[in-house]
């Protein structure tokens, strides 16, 4: 076998290599419900799972279904966009006994810098699941139109490091002990959640130790706990309706700060539970002859 041969056979040999490590790479991949997870993800030959689809999907890169199907729970420890893609499909993800979504960049080289977009996603815990999305190390989670039911937490937010934040929008929330849990053991997280419906939860919204969150234009109704508050932290309802929870609507704990505008707080058994700090713009709908507590009116000009 001569030198040119060999040389011949290795560029070949190593060509092939790169094209398979960049098919196995691409920037987005696709999943069906009648797809095969030993295919490259293509939209002509795609996998069944989300866990098949995203180690051959490149960083920051995007999976999409190209129609309706159950995909499987999955692990993210990159940046990456998962689209359930309405107009195909609709991405859904069965949990029963643990997590749908777990976003945890912990063990990368760059830990806590990870953003995570799901979109157009129903995750069913159907009766046993955990939590829908589990987020534990990473910086940024958005959740854009999705539906979770049927498990312990719908959207887990326990993080270790500070700066991280969740951003929720134009999601359902319904039949879970807590629709939506937000702490840290260190510094701070932040929440931001627009047109969120939480309902027939046990506890609405958990903002625990470290959380801030800014809830827009949502409803959280029928819930035994409407909103509850740690010490330190603070929570803001603007434009929301947090009506019909069998216990408190909104828990305010001493050493906490409610921010109230143009909320409606109403029917719940006890509408507002404030043993720390109030402020309201005087531009709600609340059935309380007075809010206990220390309350501050602003006034705006």
């Amino acid at each position: 076998m001569t030198k040119s041969y060999l040389r011949i056979l290795f560029l070949a040999c190593f060509t092939l290599a790169l094209a398979s490590i960049a098919q196995a790479q691409a920037p987005r991949t696709w999943v069906s419900g009648v797809g095969d997870d030993v295919n490259p993800c293509s939209r002509t030959a795609p996998c069944k799972t989300f866990a098949g689809a995203i180690s051959k999907t490149a960083n920051k890169g995007e999976i999409d279904c190209l129609d309706p199907g159950g995909f499987g729970t999955v692990t993210i420890t990159k940046n990456i966009t998962i689209d359930g893609t309405h107009g195909a499909g609709f991405g859904g993800i069965l949990s029963s006994g643990t997590s749908g979504v777990i976003v945890n960049d912990s063990a990368s080289a760059t830990p806590n810098t990870i953003v995570v977009t799901l979109r157009s996603l129903s995750i069913n815990g159907a009766g046993t699941g955990t939590n829908g999305v589990n987020f534990t190390s990473g910086k940024t989670v958005n959740i854009e139109d999705c539906h979770m039911f049927g498990m312990t937490t719908g959207v887990r937010v326990a993080l270790t490091a500070s700066g991280g934040n969740i951003n929720i929008k134009d999601t359902n929330i319904i039949k879970t002990t807590t629709g939506v849990s937000i702490t840290t053991t260190s510094g701070f997280v932040t929440a931001s959640l627009d047109n969120v419906h939480i309902e027939n939860n046990t506890t609405g919204i958990s903002c625990g130790t470290g959380g801030f969150a800014t809830v827009r234009n949502s409803l959280i109704n029928f819930n035994t706990t409407g909103v509850t508050t740690a010490s330190g932290n603070a929570v803001t309802l603007e434009g929301c309706e947090v009506n019909h929870n069998s216990g408190t609507g909104f828990n305010v704990v001493a050493g906490a700060t409610g921010r109230l505008s143009d909320s409606m707080i109403i029917l719940n058994g006890t509408n507002i539970a404030n043993a720390g700090t109030i402020v309201t713009w005087n531009n709600n709908r609340i059935l309380e002859a007075a809010i206990p507590g220390v309350v501050t009116s602003l006034q705006q000009h």
